[in-house]
């Protein structure tokens, strides 16, 4: 009777192994990508790149504009696309001039290359990147930052430093005060609080004027929804944001005569906001690129429009590990997708790979940026020269990290975009 019960549970035990054991899930490189393993494999430059495919780009820029509220204007965010190039393409496809900034070589680039563009601070900058900016910006540059650039300021504090600014310089500052509204990532937290602000500016009126708010909301549908439900985040985001134009028309009725600049929104959040909006002018850049990070039920219509491609150095039969024991062959007996091992060129960046299908990384055997080991199943099919293709999690810094980036449409380089520069020595 043991001896039964003890070959039943073996059976047993075996049986429920055999079911947890890992399935094949490798494949040849699909329709989209095949190509581009080809074009890159015979023609690319031999190394690690990103590509940005321009068709869907175009498609993400349509839909951007479809969602945007009636009546409202979108700001490009410059960290999420950052090249002059692809920021340009953007523009043509929206019809905007207006972009926001985090960086200050990105603010001097973008003066230079666009001096028509309208210039939004992402983050205040301390006053010496500020103050950098006028240093580095060519006198015939044909932007006028007075009127086209406005800086975004978090306090009082900081205000009274950029005023000493404005004064030694001689310029008259455009400024735009952050509010919080709910991210808590700083800004005013009450309405009252502009008070004081509003009050220095009107004080001094050759160096400095009002001209907005910005508000992100970034913390909209973070939440689980038995905390709080993302329609009530949004509802509260906003209540927020008209509480402090209400204060604002309030203490300075002659602003409301004046064209202001009420930002908000962020790629997650952006097709949430509808005619109920206090914002004006929406920001957005990720979403048209899209990286994993955005894989929102929000953005469920965009398209993924960035990827990376890293050829293979090395493709080897089975799994083989460092150490006396014979781990890595019997991890590959027990899973069909650790059989193929393949080292690429760089590696361990803020991406995942995408294909061939059913690739991953090992990291029991340690992460590189210089030769990333990844395993698949046979059915992969790579050889020391393909390609294998990753999608980055996020853009705005993962774009900066392979030089110029490949502008691709219908399985062909049309052009190399260079990234935006991040600046020289002092």
């Amino acid at each position: 009777m043991k001896r039964r019960t003890f070959l039943l549970a073996l059976g047993g035990g075996l049986a429920a192994a055999w079911w947890l054991k890992p399935g094949d899930q490798g494949g040849a490189h699909g329709a989209y990508f095949q190509p581009y393993n080809t074009l890159f494999r015979d023609s690319g430059p031999g190394r690690p790149l990103l590509f940005i495919d321009r068709q869907r780009l175009a498609a993400n820029c349509r839909r951007l504009q479809q969602a945007l509220p009636p009546g409202r204007a979108y700001r490009i965010v410059a960290k999420s696309l950052p090249s002059v190039p692809l920021i340009r393409e953007v523009m043509a496809q929206t019809g905007t001039d207006r972009v926001m900034v985090f960086h200050q070589p990105f603010i001097n680039a973008m003066a230079e290359a666009e001096p028509g563009c309208d210039l939004l601070l992402g983050k205040p900058m301390p006053v010496r990147a500020a103050a950098r900016f006028y240093e580095e910006l060519p006198a015939d540059a044909g932007f006028d930052p007075d009127r086209q650039l406005q800086w975004l300021i978090d306090s009082d504090a900081r205000l009274q430093e950029y005023l000493e600014m404005a004064r030694r310089l001689g310029r008259r500052l455009r400024i735009i005060v952050e509010i919080d509204v709910g991210l808590h990532r700083g800004g005013l937290t009450e309405p009252r609080q502009l008070d004081a602000l509003l009050e220095r500016i009107a004080a001094h009126p050759r160096h400095l004027a009002f001209a907005g708010f910005m508000g992100y909301d970034a913390h909209v549908g973070k939440l689980p929804d038995l905390v709080e439900s993302r329609d009530t985040s949004l509802r509260k985001a906003q209540a927020v944001y008209q509480s402090f134009i209400d204060r604002l028309y309030q203490v300075a009725p002659e602003l409301r005569e004046q064209p202001l600049t009420f930002n908000g929104a962020g790629s997650p959040t952006f097709t949430l906001h509808g005619d109920e909006t206090p914002l004006n002018e929406l920001a957005a850049g990720s979403c048209l690129v899209k990286p994993s990070d955005f894989d929102v039920p929000s953005l469920k219509d965009f398209e993924a429009a960035a990827f990376i491609a890293a050829p293979v150095l090395k493709a080897l039969d089975g799994l083989t590990l460092p150490g006396p024991l014979p781990l890595g062959d019997a991890w590959a007996l027990w899973d069909p997708n650790r059989r193929r091992t393949y080292f690429i060129y760089g590696g361990y960046w803020k991406a995942e790979p995408v294909s061939p299908p059913g690739i991953r990384r090992n990291d029991l055997y340690g992460v590189s940026t210089n030769q990333m080991m990844y395993n698949g199943s046979p059915a992969t099919e790579l050889v020391p020269g393909d390609q294998l293709f990753f999608r980055p999690t996020q853009s705005e810094f993962v774009l900066l990290q392979f030089g110029d980036l490949a502008a691709v449409s219908e399985h062909r380089i049309q052009a190399w975009w260079p990234p935006l520069p991040q600046g020289e020595g002092a």
